[in-house]
């Protein structure tokens, strides 16, 4: 264990105080172990790094190890990702090349094996992940969740592939990450009721509150091909524990 002591000075958000104000931080063993207020404006500001949570780290059309370079400049440490793409193409050797070229990089991957390879039945695609693909990743040390469930006729209509896959996530104790714009009501209780957690296809604030309220988590998109943060800000109020951005 690292047991190096750090002092770090710099402004802070306090969001206990609800205050922002200058301070020392002092870091031991990877930990912040003091807080002293310096009393004045330190020019700048101390926040830890951002994990990303949910992004395919091909639609950059880079590899892992580049996407790392060019998202650490902006203070991004880590990504929960889902490599659905490359599966679409070349099934779990895709999957594999994209966690081998991530090794040893100094920033954290949290990869997820994609439910649904093809997304639909009606795809043309270069492989195709079942029910034993994915019980085979689920029992993997390096695949960390069961990655976005987009085919939701085939979880509220007991397509038994895809319930197979669903059975394998929660044997093995892995989350089930969802995506599901624009259901409400019985079907969404379905859905949600089958153990998937998480949601980020939420346009609404109303669609984002249901799923809330029945224990899904949030995840709010402000990026370049969504922009939902206008909408779905006042989510923080009274959802915050349920709410990420």
């Amino acid at each position: 264990m690292n047991n190096e002591l750090k002092q770090i000075t710099g402004n802070i958000v306090d969001l206990v105080s609800k205050e922002i104000y200058g301070a020392i931080v002092t870091i031991e063993g990877g930990k912040i172990t003091n807080i002293e207020r310096t009393g004045k404006d330190e020019g700048h500001f101390l926040m830890p790094g951002f994990i990303d949570g949910h992004v395919h780290i091909e639609s950059s059309m880079t590899t892992p190890s580049n996407f790392a370079k060019a998202a650490v400049k902006h203070g991004t440490i880590g990504v929960v990702t889902d490599p659905h793409e490359i599966a679409n193409v070349m099934g779990i050797e895709g999957i594999d090349y994209m966690i081998e070229n991530a090794e040893g990089i100094p920033f954290y991957f949290c990869f997820g094996a994609p439910s649904c390879v093809p997304a639909t039945p009606f795809e043309t695609s270069g492989a195709k992940l079942d029910a034993a693909d994915i019980e085979k990743l689920m029992k993997r040390d390096d695949i960390h969740f069961l990655a976005e469930v987009m085919n939701f006729p085939a979880v509220v209509y007991n397509d038994a592939d895809m319930h197979a896959k669903l059975n394998a996530a929660k044997v093995n104790n892995k989350p089930i990450d969802g995506h599901i714009p624009g259901i409400d009501g019985d079907l969404l209780k379905q859905y949600v009721a089958c153990g998937i957690t998480t949601d980020h296809e939420c346009a609404t604030l109303e669609e984002a509150i249901e799923k809330c309220d029945l224990g899904m988590k949030i995840q709010i998109r402000e990026g370049s091909a969504a922009k939902n943060f206008e909408a779905l800000h006042p989510l923080f109020k009274d959802h915050g524990d349920m709410t990420t951005l």
